[in-house]
């Protein structure tokens, strides 16, 4: 299967895996820890192992709508943040009150990272687990955590649809036999 329709048709259906993802809620996965790689379509995560996820991605009904548009991975200030696959600075500065790093990859994918602060710059080509800044303060998410946020032609998606982290569908008949 051609990787771009593999990558379109994870995107379509990950909301329904949020949805039907079998007798364990999301809400559960809430500050789980991954110890093993789980890597699908080349990307990884951007930080070393063990993960903690403290808190999901969470849909909002509509684009301007309250909702969290990434994940939040547990880390102190000073920890090391990886790019999560091969791709181009596009932002390194401040917004607001915290530093931010974003990347542009293949496949008109984004991933964004705050707070951190760049130890790269704009236009530079980085390659997948090359350390890109640390952790600082600032956000929702300071002084132990960082955003990881991901967006597909200009549209967020949880960025665990291209780790492997979302559960897979559970499908249940409508009426029992």
């Amino acid at each position: 299967m051609h990787p771009t329709l593999r990558l379109s048709l994870i995107v379509l259906l990950a909301p329904l895996c949020t949805v039907l993802g079998g007798s364990t809620p999301m809400n559960t996965v809430t500050a789980a820890r991954i110890v093993g790689s789980d890597v699908l379509t080349g990307w990884h995560w951007p930080r070393g192992l063990p993960i903690e996820v403290i808190l999901q991605f969470l849909a909002p009904s509509t684009p301007f709508s309250a909702g969290h548009r990434g994940i939040d991975l547990a880390a102190p200030a000073g920890t090391i943040v990886l790019a999560p696959a091969d791709g181009t600075v596009s932002f390194a500065g401040v917004v607001v009150d915290r530093p931010v790093i974003a990347l542009d990859h293949a496949g008109d994918l984004r991933s964004s990272f705050e707070p951190v602060e760049a130890k790269v710059a704009v236009g530079e080509r980085v390659s997948a687990g090359q350390p890109i800044g640390v952790v600082g303060m600032g956000g929702h998410c300071s002084p132990d955590c960082f955003h990881f946020g991901v967006r597909l032609h200009g549209h967020y998606l949880s960025p665990l649809v291209l780790l492997g982290g979302v559960p897979r569908a559970v499908l249940l008949p409508r009426d029992p036999p």
